[in-house]
């Protein structure tokens, strides 16, 4: 016979506060900001109640627990704001990737270069891929000699991340910004 499952508490976001707090004592900070000392949680409750505030941990791991009277709903608001505001600031930096051919012609081997100097001018990696198809596995050497002349032609904009290597049919590597 099974046992009933017990229905689990949900979990609250953001600090604890209020009738949460479990500690007997906390260090107090008032709405201004200043150190009242260590207080009963409950005469702490009740003052901060008076005001019309919230009771909030701030730093429950210390001993006796730091709390302080604010505004709840505007504190998860403004933390809500500043977490948005560092999602928006973030860069993911992504790897681009340019393929050529070890018989490329000048003018193609121009225009990917190009792409590459953009590419690494807005922050991203660049994976340079060089495929061999058919009989060009036997000219590894011009594979390698053309992703050589790459890395000198970007070692003033780019460091060399992962050197050049081959991975069966083709050869890679790649660039990041300095």
């Amino acid at each position: 016979m099974r046992r009933p499952m017990r229905p689990v508490a949900p979990q609250k976001d953001g600090p604890l506060a209020n009738e949460d707090i479990t500690s007997p004592d906390v260090q107090l900070i008032d709405a201004e900001g200043e150190n009242r000392g260590v207080v009963r949680t409950r005469d702490a409750l009740a003052e901060a109640q008076e005001q019309g505030l919230d009771l909030v941990l701030i730093a429950a791991n210390s001993n006796p627990p730091v709390a302080k009277m604010l505004d709840l709903g505007r504190y998860k608001y403004a933390a809500q704001k500043k977490a948005a505001e560092a999602r928006k600031k973030q860069k993911v930096i992504e790897v681009k990737e340019v393929q050529m051919r070890p018989n490329i012609d000048t003018h193609d081997y121009d225009t990917k270069m190009k792409a590459v100097q953009r590419f690494l001018g807005e922050g991203d990696r660049v994976k340079v891929t060089m495929r061999f198809r058919g009989r060009e596995m036997a000219h590894q050497d011009l594979g390698m000699q053309l992703l050589i002349k790459v890395k000198e032609q970007t070692e003033d904009i780019a460091k060399v991340e992962s050197q050049p290597r081959s991975e069966g049919r083709q050869m890679v590597m790649v660039l990041a910004p300095k």
